[in-house]
């Protein structure tokens, strides 16, 4: 928890701004929160250090690459303990975009993409092999309406 009180406003914009473009150069960062680019740059090798700031990652739209089908599945463990095991599995089937160990009905819920209805049978057929899943429900998008970064500011202030 220390580590949180080394935060300040100006880190809290620094990741606010980079959160909602990735992309975007230090030098219009400092501008925006009136500091020098290199006290930017020293600000995120700092967040970086303490493991806040992880990766800069794409927002990606899957379907123009010809992948139609995002769904969430929720899998049901035969025993809890075996959470490691089926987590270590499904990390290797590559249509398994993010996974949580949660409470509530699943164990598991995970989101998948996938090409086409066939593509996703196929997956979910692998999915249902791994050892220690008990059974799993499938949800499928129909439309993703919300997909944005926590904001650490108002941006009228």
């Amino acid at each position: 928890m220390d580590k949180i009180l080394d935060i300040d406003n100006i880190d809290l914009k620094i990741i606010s701004l980079l959160n909602e473009d990735a992309k975007t150069p230090y030098t219009e960062i400092a501008k925006k929160v009136f500091v020098s680019s290199g006290t930017v740059h020293v600000r995120m090798k700092k967040l970086e250090d303490m493991g806040i700031v992880k990766s800069a990652t794409l927002n990606i739209d899957f379907s123009k690459l010809g992948y139609d089908i995002s769904a969430f599945l929720g899998i049901y463990l035969e025993k809890s303990s075996l959470y490691d095991t089926v987590i270590e599995k499904l990390k290797t089937i590559s249509e398994v975009v993010s996974a949580y160990y949660t409470t509530g009905n699943y164990s598991i819920f995970a989101k998948i993409i996938c090409r086409d209805t066939n593509h996703l049978r196929f997956v979910l057929d692998n999915i249902q092999k791994v050892e220690g899943i008990d059974r799993t429900e499938t949800l499928i998008v129909l439309e993703e309406s919300i997909n944005r970064p926590i904001q650490f500011f108002d941006k009228e202030k």
